[in-house]
């Protein structure tokens, strides 16, 4: 099949899925793999004309969008996160950029994410470009259980629009959030045979909060500005803190043999 194909992967996203497949009914296909959701996001996606395969076991973030993208049918894919909104802008420039007959193999995309009701344009979260239109057969996703990358094989071009990241909806959602991608995040760095300890885990968050405030000027963003370096910083020092303490219980489990 010729066309765009959208790809998505979801887990209890009832809240969010119904506005994202909105921003894509333009596409030819849209494709979702879902995590088992018990919430109705299931039924909501097919009801709004999306192809929905159940895939309950949870190998990570980007081998589950491989397993989308491995069903889709069209010459180009477009890979969102149910928490992503397609604007008009955005959707009529992938559409023009797809049919160009020099088109390379890619598109890169400025990612504009709210935290806590407002939208980021500083402390490192604007412009945030990700690779998410791409041939079929020229990119896949790493194998990182989260903050999976698209490698491509090819050339690399530029769109202009944002997409929009409804990303944190509130305090508890960033809480949330922060101790589901801490306990992955320490999962990744373990598997890589990185080493913390209390005096990593404290100076890796005290650096995240001065990058993300100070050098990359999230003080712009007024008070949620503070509040979200305060998180990235809580985010990392958790991170690095559960990958020492995992590694202190592997070692005394090692001493009692």
């Amino acid at each position: 099949m010729r066309g765009i194909s959208v790809v998505i992967i979801t887990h209890n996203e009832r809240h969010n899925i119904a506005e994202c497949l909105v921003g894509v009914k333009w596409a030819d296909e849209v494709v979702i793999v879902d995590g088992g959701s018990n919430d109705g996001t299931v039924e909501i996606a097919r009801n709004l004309g999306a192809r929905v395969i159940i895939a309950p076991d949870w190998p990570g973030f980007g081998r589950q969008k491989n397993r989308a993208l491995d069903l889709a049918q069209g010459e180009w894919v477009l890979s969102i996160d149910a928490d992503e909104r397609v604007t008009p802008a955005l959707a009529a420039e992938i559409q023009s950029a797809v049919q160009r007959a020099d088109a390379p193999d890619a598109f890169s995309l400025p990612r504009l994410s709210s935290y806590c009701g407002q939208f980021m344009r500083h402390g490192g979260w604007y412009p945030d470009r990700v690779i998410r239109v791409f041939r079929r057969g020229k990119a896949r996703f790493s194998d990182d259980i989260v903050h999976e990358s698209v490698q491509v094989l090819g050339t690399v071009g530029q769109l202009q629009c944002d997409l929009l990241h409804i990303s944190y909806r509130s305090l508890d959602d960033v809480l949330e959030k922060m101790n589901r991608y801490s306990s992955a995040g320490a999962q990744k760095l373990a598997a890589r045979g990185r080493q913390s300890g209390l005096a990593t885990a404290l100076g890796k968050s005290l650096w995240a909060f001065f990058r993300t405030y100070v050098l990359r000027r999230g003080f712009l963003d007024g008070r949620l500005g503070f509040v979200l370096a305060c998180s990235v910083a809580h985010e990392t020092w958790y991170r690095y803190l559960k990958l020492w303490l995992g590694q202190r219980s592997n070692t005394e489990q090692e001493l009692r043999r």
